[in-house]
């Protein structure tokens, strides 16, 4: 559920703001949106929290790299400025060494442009240039250097198949040296190519010292992550009290009196606490509900059960709206239902519920709290087990393998142990029947009136003083509706059809009946507002997307067939693997590219799969089923200002 929020303002002296303001970390309540990211001291904090992530980042960096070499990753201990100091200088040698490396670049840059024309030394040319004798590096077209006047002395250096490299003499007296057109010079280097090579080897040395000095400070890793820590705290700090509105009151004496404003958000069952502590501190504290206009942080509570899935949409960043319905306990048991049906495989299950005991365990033993995530991870494994259970699926094995009790243990409508039979609802009089893969997608479509139905049931239940909620039942009649059209449209016609009676109720009839009616009644209450006429006209305005609106609930239904399309899918490419892998297990010499085939094999498959249920299994909850409950995941958390 989502909890009740108040909307709170707290009015201090501008002079004792700091104190306040610690004062309202330490009570850990209030959920502040005012932040200002300007003012000197946060322009310095920001400074030391771009130095210290650097430092952080590279020296972990080093220590992953040099591992192997025995760096020193001991946790010393630094004071704060002493941790911003050392990652001064981590980044100092960093900048060292990155400008060495680009000099050492350009050296090998300034060789490779040289490298056809020997060792070259400038000083050499500038001697002989003393001289008299002006020598010059060029480059020219073949069909030029044997065309070249006779008075143009020439040393020839080199060649490839069409550039002739040569070193052209030009002695004093003589006259310029007119070059052909395709003629170039090359430059001189500012110093010798030996001096170059010797500057690079110094440099790389210098390098490695930089770095075996760089690896020193590994053992300071967390003690710089811990300033990281003290330093989020107080910037967030900074923030919020630069962020603090001022306001001058002019009062009777001389001095005005300066007061400063915090506005924030608090869960009302925690607004008692903040009154006594303002009492106590003479803070002015004012308490109101918040209106739609006002971002309200939403915080949720459940049980344990539906809390579940918190890791789940923490890591997806979805939060409902303030106004919005929490949807947690629906979305936990959908999601165990899709994971379990894309992931299809028993196997994979227990091998899914086993990592998931082992970290469970882990935790166990060393008298930690074993994390939500990993009874999330459990609950995902017991689903799948249980679907590979009833589909009698495990590892992509072949039903002549398996062994007969778990042929026996399957439910036989589902069970691929019985794909080849047909099951004959008793209405076709063993006429038309259904295979084990139209079950299996008449089961998705089930999901999907379930989902989508409770959706619009929510609707009515919360609506149930306003007439609005007909516009949630119209909705809800044309999924009734449009899913024996699905079932008659994409499974079967045959067994089901528009021309069918079922118990004497003539069912395609009906449910096209159902879809009309609720049409109706949708787009006369779909945008109600207290106004029967207003919400009428609404839906002329939009009386396209309203058309598109039944469209959009075939294929909202049809939608669910993805789990067993990607389940299918799954199930093949372990079949695949096993085909592949199956003979060379048989050979002694084959034996190992077998079983790394397999574990390569199915790896990938399990990979594949976690995307699957994260592309499709959240989709169908947070699109399908969440805009039937009109959410738009537009909420952000509540996140207490706290130490």
């Amino acid at each position: 559920m989502i909890l009740p929020m108040k909307k709170v303002s707290i009015l201090m002296l501008d002079s004792e703001k700091d104190e306040a303001m610690k004062k309202v970390r330490s009570l850990g309540l209030i959920h502040i949106d005012q932040k200002k990211m300007t003012g000197e001291k946060y322009g310095l904090l920001h400074d030391e929290a771009v130095a210290l992530r650097d430092a952080v980042q590279l020296l972990t960096e080093y220590a992953g790299k040099n591992k192997k070499k025995g760096a020193d990753t001991q946790n010393a201990d630094l004071t704060r400025d002493q941790a911003l100091q050392t990652a001064r200088e981590v980044l100092r040698l960093s900048e060292e060494k990155k400008s060495d490396s680009s000099e050492i670049r350009r050296l090998h840059t300034e060789l490779d442009r040289l490298k056809f024309y020997g060792n070259i030394n400038p000083e050499d040319f500038a001697y002989l240039s003393e001289k008299g004798i002006d020598l010059s590096l060029v480059e020219m077209s073949r069909d030029d250097y044997q065309n070249l006047p006779d008075d143009v002395k020439t040393i020839f250096l080199n060649q490839n198949k069409s550039t002739m490299r040569v070193v052209v003499i030009r002695e004093k007296g003589d006259e310029p040296v007119a070059l052909p057109a395709s003629a170039r010079r090359i430059d001189l280097p500012e110093s010798s190519s030996e001096d170059m090579r010797t500057e690079i080897t110094s440099l790389e040395e210098k390098n490695k010292r930089i770095d075996e000095e760089i690896l020193t400070y590994v053992k300071y890793l967390g003690a710089l992550k811990k300033a990281q820590k003290l330093n989020a705290k107080d910037s967030e700090f900074e923030a919020y009290l630069e962020g603090l509105d001022s306001e001058l009151l002019a009062g009777e004496k001389p001095k005005d009196l300066s007061l400063a404003l915090l506005n924030g958000y608090i869960p009302a069952e925690d607004l008692p606490r903040l009154q006594k502590a303002a009492k106590a501190e003479s803070w002015g504290l004012i308490s109101e509900d918040p209106t739609p206009e006002d971002n309200v942080p939403t915080k949720l509570r459940n049980n344990r059960f539906a809390s579940l899935i918190y890791p789940l949409t923490d890591f997806l960043g979805t939060v409902p709206g303030y106004y919005e319905y929490d949807i947690s306990g629906w979305f936990l048991v959908f999601m165990l239902i899709f994971f379990g049906i894309i992931f299809g495989d028993g196997g994979y299950g227990l091998l899914i519920t086993g990592a998931a005991v082992a970290l469970i365990l882990k935790q166990r033993s060393e008298k930690k709290k074993a994390a939500q995530v990993d009874y999330l991870l459990l609950a995902f494994g017991l689903a799948t087990v249980a679907w590979g259970t009833i589909t009698c699926t495990w590892f992509g094995i072949p039903m002549d393998i398996l062994p007969g009790w778990l042929k026996a243990i399957s439910l036989p409508i589902f069970s691929n142990a019985y794909e080849d039979v047909l099951w004959y609802p008793f209405w076709t009089n063993g006429k038309a029947g259904l295979t084990t893969a139209q079950n299996i997608q008449i089961l998705c479509f089930s999901l999907a009136l379930a989902q989508l139905s409770i959706a619009h049931i929510i609707g009515i239940i919360r609506n149930r003083h306003s007439l609005s909620l007909l516009g949630d039942l119209g909705s809800l009649m044309q999924l009734i509706g449009m899913f024996y059209v699905v079932l008659t449209v994409v499974v079967s016609g045959a067994v089901f059809g528009f021309h069918r009676v079922i118990f004497g109720i003539p069912v395609g009839k009906v449910s096209i009946a159902l879809v009309g009616i609720g049409f109706v009644i949708y787009f006369i209450f779909g945008s109600y507002e207290g106004s029967v006429k207003d919400s009428v006209l609404d839906s002329l305005k939009n009386i396209i997307s309203m058309l598109l609106g039944v469209v959009n609930v075939f294929s909202d239904i049809v939608s669910y067939i993805r789990l067993w399309a990607v389940g299918l899918a799954g199930a093949a490419i372990s079949q695949t693997v096993n085909s592949m892998a199956g003979p060379m297990l048989g050979h002694l010499v084959l034996f190992l590219l077998g079983v790394v085939i397999l574990l390569f094999g199915h790896g990938l498959n399990i990979i594949l799969n976690v995307l699957s249920v994260v592309v499709h299994g959240v989709r169908l909850n947070t699109l399908e089923f969440s805009s039937h409950m009109n959410i738009s995941w537009s909420g952000h958390k509540y996140e207490p200002f706290r130490e």
